[in-house]
C-alpha cells in the first residue's frame, strides 16, 4: 500500500486512531511523571486536549484537509489543559496553518506541516527544556522532511517519523538528569508516541474497531436529553437566588480494572449514592466500561475528585447555571414569553477583572475576600483548558484582565487564552496559592497594568511555598527514599522529605524553610489536615523561632493536608 496524497478524511481517520491509543494509555503516560504526587497528570490532560479536538472534528470532518486540520487544531487549542496539552495544540495548530487552503498535501507538505507545528510550539514555550515532548516533536519532524526528499509514499515518511520518536524518547533520559534519576522517559513525549502510532496504523489500513467509534457513547443518552430539556423548560419559571446547586457538571468516567493500583473497585450503587450528597439532578447510566454522569453540584471539583478514584475522566462539561439562567430569561424576554422580575441595569465597566485558580472552598473564600472576581475551580490533577479561562474573560466587563494561575501546569494555558482573548489580558506566572495570594496584597486598582504586571510578579519571589501530599508509587528523589503511601514534603518544587508519619513530614518540611529572616507563617490546611495539627506545627515553631507570627486558615484544598506560605 502506497499513499502519496492525504486527504482530510484519510487525517481524520489518522486522528481518530491516534486519540484511541492515547485514551487506551493514558495511565501509562500518567505513570511517568517524574513526582510521584497524585497530580501526576500528563496522560490526564493530553487526552482531554486531543478529546477536545477529536470532538470538533467529528462535526466539521471535510474531505479537504484544510478544514480538517483546522477543526482540529481550533478543538485542541480551545480544550487544552496542562503544559502537555498546550504544547500538543501548539504542535498542530501550526500544522493546520501549514496545510491551509489545500485540498490534499504530499508527503513533502504533510513533512513540512509537522515542522511547523514543531516551530508552533517551540514558539509558545517561554523557556523550551530538551528532553521533553518538544524534542521528541522536532526530531520525528527533522527525519520527516529527510525523508520526504528521498519517498513520495506518506506511510513511509510516517514510519521514518514514528521510528525516530521512539529512538528520541529512548534518549531524553540522557537529556534531563531527573528523568534518569527516576528512571523514566518524558511523559509528553511518550504521549505523542502513541498518537504517532495510531497515524501510523491508520495510514497502513487499520480501521477503528466497532467497538471504539469516534462519537461519544450514546449510554443514557435519551434520558440525559430529557433531563437537559425538563431543566431549560423549569429555569423559566424560576429565579435566580433559588438555584441552590450552581453548576450543572456532565463527564464520563472510563472506569479502571480493579487490578490497576490505586483505583477503587466501581459499584454504580455505592458511586449514585454517594454522588446524591454532592447534589440534585443526578443522573447516572454505566455499562462495563464507562460511566456517564449528570450532577447539578455546587462544587463541580469534589464530585470530580471523587469520581476520578476510580478511573479515567472524559468529556468535562461544567456550566454555571446562575449565568445561564440569567441568559435563558433574557432570551425568553426577547421573545415574549418569560418577564425578568426587575429591569436589567447596565453593568459598569471595571478598571480590571481578577481571575485566579483554586481548589478548595477555603482557599477560594480568601481570593474573593481578596478582590479576586472569578475562581476558577482547578489546581492539582483538574487544570484548567484554554476554553474555561476564554469563558471566565468572557464573563468579566473589565477594561483588563489579570489572570493568576497558581499551578505552574497551567501558566500556559492561560497564556494561550490571553492571546485569543478580545481584551487585553496579563497573566502572572504564579506557580502556588501563597504566590498567588502575595502578587494580590501588591495590585493596586488606581495604577496602569505595566505597573501592577510588575509589582505582582516581583511580589512572587518575596513568598516560599511548601506543600505536604503523598507518594503514589515507589521512588528515589536524590537522597530521599520514597515508598507509596508515604507523605512527601515538597519545598517549591523540592522534595525534601518522605515518611510514613503526616506531622512528622509536615514539621521537617516546614523547620527547613523558616529561618531567621522569616516573618509570617501561613498554614493552610487542607480537607485531610486537623486544626490540633496544625497548631502543633505552631508550636514547633516556637522555640527555635519565637518572634515569627502564625497563621491558620482552613483551606480545604484536597490532596495537599498543608500549604505552608513562608514571608
Amino acid at each position: 500500500m502506497v499513499h502519496t496524497r492525504l486527504d482530510g478524511v484519510l487525517f481524520s481517520r489518522m486522528v481518530y486512531l491516534g486519540a484511541n491509543l492515547l485514551s487506551d494509555n493514558v495511565r501509562v503516560v500518567d505513570g511517568l511523571n517524574v513526582f510521584p504526587v497524585p497530580d501526576g497528570d500528563t496522560g490526564t490532560n493530553m487526552n482531554l486536549t486531543f478529546s477536545s479536538g477529536v470532538e470538533e472534528l467529528t462535526r466539521k470532518e471535510s474531505p479537504r484537509i484544510t478544514e480538517s486540520a483546522a477543526a482540529l487544531a481550533k478543538g485542541l487549542l480551545m480544550g487544552a489543559r496542562g503544559n502537555s496539552g498546550v504544547i500538543l495544540s501548539q504542535l498542530f495548530r501550526g500544522f493546520s496553518k501549514s496545510v491551509n487552503g489545500k485540498d490534499e498535501v504530499n508527503a513533502r507538505q504533510f513533512a513540512d506541516a509537522l515542522k511547523a507545528g514543531v516551530d508552533s510550539a517551540y514558539q509558545a514555550v517561554m523557556k523550551p527544556v530538551e528532553g521533553t515532548i518538544l524534542t521528541v516533536a522536532r526530531e520525528a519532524a527533522e527525519m520527516a522532511v529527510r525523508a520526504a526528499r528521498t519517498s513520495d509514499d506518506i506511510i513511509s515518511v510516517m514510519e521514518k517519523t514514528y521510528e525516530q520518536a521512539q529512538t528520541t524518547l529512548l534518549r531524553t533520559p540522557e537529556m534531563l538528569p531527573v528523568l534518569k534519576e527516576v528512571g523514566v522517559v518524558d511523559s509528553g513525549g511518550q504521549g505523542l508516541l502513541f498518537i504517532y502510532e495510531g497515524f501510523l496504523r491508520a495510514l497502513r489500513g487499520e480501521e477503528l474497531s466497532a467497538d471504539r467509534e469516534r462519537s461519544v457513547p450514546k449510554i443514557g443518552q435519551q434520558e440525559l436529553d430529557k433531563l437537559i430539556s425538563e431543566q431549560h423548560n423549569a429555569q423559566i419559571h424560576m429565579k435566580t437566588e433559588d438555584i441552590t446547586y450552581g453548576y450543572c457538571t456532565e463527564f464520563m468516567v472510563h472506569v479502571a480494572h480493579s487490578t490497576e493500583p490505586n483505583k477503587k473497585t466501581f459499584s454504580e450503587a455505592l458511586f449514585r449514592n454517594h454522588l446524591d450528597t454532592m447534589g440534585d439532578s443526578l443522573l447516572v447510566v454505566s455499562d462495563d466500561e464507562v460511566v456517564k454522569v449528570h450532577i447539578h453540584a455546587e462544587h463541580p471539583g469534589s464530585v470530580l475528585q471523587y469520581a476520578q478514584q476510580f478511573g479515567s475522566l472524559h468529556r468535562l462539561k461544567i456550566e454555571n447555571m446562575r449565568e445561564q439562567h440569567a441568559n435563558i430569561l433574557k432570551a425568553e424576554e426577547s421573545k415574549g414569553q418569560a418577564k425578568p422580575e426587575t429591569a436589567a441595569q447596565p453593568v459598569d465597566l471595571l478598571p480590571y477583572g481578577l481571575i485566579a485558580v483554586a481548589a478548595g472552598e477555603g482557599i477560594a473564600t480568601i481570593l474573593r475576600s481578596m478582590g479576586v472576581h472569578v475562581v476558577v475551580e482547578g489546581g492539582q490533577t483538574m487544570n484548567p483548558s484554554t476554553e474555561d479561562f476564554m469563558k471566565a474573560v468572557a464573563g468579566l466587563n473589565a477594561q483588563h484582565i489579570i489572570i493568576l494561575p497558581n499551578n505552574s501546569n497551567i501558566i500556559m494555558a492561560a497564556q494561550q487564552a490571553s492571546e485569543l482573548a478580545e481584551v487585553p489580558v496579563s497573566v502572572i506566572p504564579t506557580k502556588s496559592i501563597p504566590q498567588g495570594l502575595a502578587a494580590l496584597i501588591s495590585f493596586r486598582v488606581d495604577v496602569e497594568p505595566e505597573v501592577n504586571v510588575q509589582a505582582m510578579t516581583k511580589a512572587i519571589a518575596q513568598v516560599k511555598t511548601g506543600m505536604v501530599t503523598h507518594a503514589v508509587r515507589d521512588t528515589q528523589m536524590g537522597e530521599v527514599q520514597i515508598k507509596e503511601g508515604d507523605f512527601i514534603g515538597m519545598a517549591e518544587k523540592e522534595i525534601v522529605t518522605a515518611g510514613p508519619d503526616l506531622l512528622a513530614c509536615a514539621t521537617t518540611l516546614l523547620l527547613g524553610m523558616v529561618d531567621e529572616d522569616s516573618e509570617i507563617i501561613t498554614i493552610f490546611l487542607g480537607e485531610d489536615a486537623t486544626e490540633d495539627q496544625a497548631h502543633a506545627l505552631e508550636k514547633a515553631l516556637s522555640d527555635p523561632f519565637p518572634d515569627v507570627e502564625v497563621e491558620i486558615q482552613a483551606g480545604g484544598q484536597p490532596l495537599y493536608p498543608f500549604i505552608f506560605s513562608v514571608e
